[in-house]
């Protein structure tokens, strides 16, 4: 089936975009998103986005916390959110015909959140807590170091902040950088599931004014470090090895899909069949492409023994070595098949299919996603094989390892 035939995007007269993609299953997913995150924020600043997040689901003018969450919840759905680098979503799953209350929770807190003193100061502690919970869960205290590894301040700063960066944040702050960003140009309306378009059109013109602003960017600088840090109280090595990816050219992200799939994606590939299955130096061995309108990174993470972390690293820089060298049309040709593949699964779960074309969307355009099959066919050989020698050289690592007992 082809999804981009239910495909409907517009951009309204106040510059709020809406996309939708029509399906018959009488569910629905809706999603509030701004055009701003991680790497829109001053050093000073770093974790605002995230805390305006947390605070958005906190009280508006008409609702409690307690009744933004029953409406959709005591309704079948599901209610959360998320901030990345690059965008800040409020979503919401549950039945279609829900869908008008699904939209009226989500608008009020986008159009009417109170940013209440005190349970502002509330929810600092609550993210005080995250910083600590990433902080003592290695596996992903790894991926929060690699970026100040492979970018500059602020956008190597962790994304939740710091207690530095967080402390002197106050309401007058908060409401400062929410009217800064939370205007109607810099608004993406994204659904997906059984609606329809016009009636989701009409609640976007009705319900949203024509405020505009300008969301300031950041520059950044990208550089290769290494960096090992001991610690008491953990029995395992986590380790990350990353390299950049050229964000100027589409096709070179492409073509690092396929190279992170290839090296990493699943069971059959090469670095889980070198280091886990012919060496068992590995249990958890996985990576990801971190493709984002600014900035771009492929990873591989794995976890092992102290003493087994260089080996771990050598095999790494190896099956590059031997995919810059030998990597046929062949194998390329499997790897997307894979990838193809993986592509079409992520679009059965209509909440999944929400975020991808909001990424999509926030990198471009949103009807790009559909063009993903066709992409992911044309990559070359040569800038796979390009890449993969790149990485040799020119990478980031980072291990969190036990520190010896004395």
């Amino acid at each position: 089936m082809d999804l981009s035939k239910n495909f409907h995007k517009k951009v309204l007269k106040n510059g709020m975009t809406v996309i939708f993609e029509k399906r018959n299953v009488p569910v629905v997913s809706v999603a509030f998103a701004v055009r701003a995150g991680g790497i829109n924020e001053e050093i000073s600043e770093k974790g605002i986005s995230h805390f305006i997040e947390h605070m958005m689901y906190k009280g508006t003018k008409t609702r409690t916390s307690k009744q933004i969450a029953e409406e959709i919840e005591k309704n079948g759905g599901e209610l959360n959110g998320f901030t990345s680098e690059e965008i800040t979503a409020y979503y919401c799953k549950m039945p279609s015909k829900h869908l008008d209350i699904a939209l009226d929770v989500l608008a009020d807190i986008i159009k009417n959140s109170v940013f209440d003193e005190k349970e502002l100061e509330k929810e600092r502690k609550v993210i005080f807590e995250e910083i600590k919970m990433r902080r003592d869960t290695p596996k992903i205290y790894v991926f929060d170091e690699i970026q100040s590894l492979l970018y500059g301040k602020p956008l190597g700063l962790n994304l939740i902040g710091t207690r530095e960066t967080m402390n002197p944040i106050d309401r007058k702050k908060i409401m400062e950088k929410f009217k800064q960003i939370y205007e109607p140009n810099n608004f993406i309306l994204c659904i997906v599931g059984d609606a329809d378009f016009e009636q989701i059109i009409k609640f976007a013109e009705k319900n949203f004014g024509s405020g505009k602003s300008q969301i300031p960017k950041q520059k950044f600088e990208l550089k290769n470090e290494t960096k090992i840090e001991e610690r008491e109280g953990v029995d395992q090595a986590n380790l990350v090895f990353a390299y950049h990816v050229p964000v100027s050219n589409d096709d070179k992200c492409h073509s690092a899909k396929v190279l992170s799939s290839l090296m990493i994606g699943g069971m059959s590939s090469r670095l889980f069949e070198e280091i886990r299955e012919k060496r068992n130096l590995a249990y958890a061995i996985h990576g990801d492409s971190n493709i984002n309108r600014d900035f771009a990174y492929n990873l591989i993470y794995a976890g092992t023994m102290k003493e087994n972390v260089d080996k771990v690293k050598e095999l790494i820089t190896k099956e590059f070595e031997k995919v810059s060298a030998q990597l046929n049309e062949e194998e390329l040709n499997q790897t997307k098949e894979q990838l193809i593949g993986n592509y079409q699964i992520s679009m059965e779960d209509s909440q999944t299919q929400m975020v991808n074309l909001l990424v999509s969307e926030i990198q471009r355009d949103a009807k790009d996603f559909y063009e993903y099959e066709k992409n992911i066919s044309k990559v070359k050989l040569k800038d796979v094989k390009d890449l993969a020698k790149k990485a040799i050289t020119e990478y980031s690592f980072f291990a969190l390892v036990p520190k010896d007992k004395k």
